[in-house]
């Protein structure tokens, strides 16, 4: 039985039509620049631009904006174009209940295919987290992670709400590690750990239980960060003008 859970796409091959290869190429640039930070809440799109910057039509750039909507990354209104989602407190709230409520639900139904190579990759990649000092990269262990326990779920609307979630929050987690800083990894690195044990066990009551109380943390911690959510300056467009 395969996985149904989508792990972060692959860069574009040559697999695909070409149609669908520019697509999902302009589509994996966007993606890594939204999540990387590069392009911000409320910051426009502009298609004209990113067709221009990566050498492409606007038709695929059209259709790999669709796909970011898909993920949760961005949000497309008629005659205002698209921008990436922006999102206040109390909604980044309500999606970390949703977290605490779904994940562990995706983690159960994930556990029992999860494979001993799975285990041995997880173990490698808290490893990595614990070594690492760099907001960035710790993000990117962070989710890479996290997705990883889910990867053996098969009920395929359940990954793919997990997918969206996490990507609607990704901005407001990385403002909050920045205004955290690295005091605070160590409760991260003791919770993975008790999570990563009730994994390698077998264990989903142990394993639901951390994981819920993970999320739980962190969305309280947030919640007495405001400023995460505070006043930001007007966005401007993406590409930005000479880009």
């Amino acid at each position: 039985m395969t996985s149904s859970f989508p792990r972060d796409p692959a860069p574009a091959t040559t697999d695909a039509g070409p149609g669908d290869a520019v697509s999902r190429r302009v589509a994996d640039h966007l993606r890594k620049a939204i999540l990387r930070g590069e392009i911000g809440p409320g910051e426009h799109i502009r298609q004209e631009h990113v067709a221009a910057r990566l050498g492409a039509s606007r038709l695929p750039v059209r259709e790999a904006l669709r796909i970011l909507e898909a993920e949760g990354l961005i949000e497309q209104r008629a005659h205002k174009g698209a921008r990436v989602l922006r999102l206040d407190a109390h909604e980044v709230q309500v999606i970390y209940e949703m977290r605490q409520r779904i994940e562990p639900l995706a983690l159960a139904e994930s556990l029992p295919h999860l494979t001993d190579d799975d285990l041995l990759r997880l173990g490698r990649i808290q490893d990595r987290i614990e070594a690492n000092t760099d907001i960035a990269e710790f993000l990117t262990l962070d989710r890479e992670f996290h997705l990883l326990t889910y990867t053996g779920c098969q009920v395929e609307w359940l990954s793919t709400m997990v997918v969206r979630l996490w990507n609607a929050t990704q901005h407001y987690r990385r403002e909050f590690m920045r205004l955290s800083g690295s005091g605070r990894r160590w409760v991260v690195n003791a919770e993975h750990r008790l999570l990563l044990d009730a994994i390698e066990r077998r264990d989903a009551v142990d394993a639901e239980m951390h994981l819920g109380g993970h999320i739980r943390r962190t969305r309280i911690e947030l919640a007495h960060h405001p400023e995460v959510f505070g006043p930001v300056p007007a966005a401007p467009a993406y590409p930005p003008d000479g880009g």
